[in-house]
């Protein structure tokens, strides 16, 4: 079984900006009701981290965190 980390995302200060969506829309859409993105989910396998990664990278105002199996902020 591979490693699976947590996907934690500030969604109350998410300012809309779709850049998560537009590198990584396996897991992220954006909201038609309010313009922020959604996250699709919150557990993570080592095959969608990179994604992932870009993603939270791509974010503006740092919203979306990264953590391994044993609580490690990766980003």
């Amino acid at each position: 079984m591979g490693k699976k980390y947590r996907v934690e995302f500030d969604r109350e200060n998410c300012i809309g900006a779709a850049a998560c969506a537009a590198v990584n829309p396996d897991n992220w859409e954006i909201s038609m009701q309010d313009g922020k993105a959604n996250m699709k989910s919150a557990e993570i396998d080592e095959a969608q981290l990179h994604a992932n990664m870009e993603a939270a990278q791509a974010c503006p105002v740092n919203v979306i965190h990264i953590f391994d199996e044993n609580g490690k902020k990766l980003i």
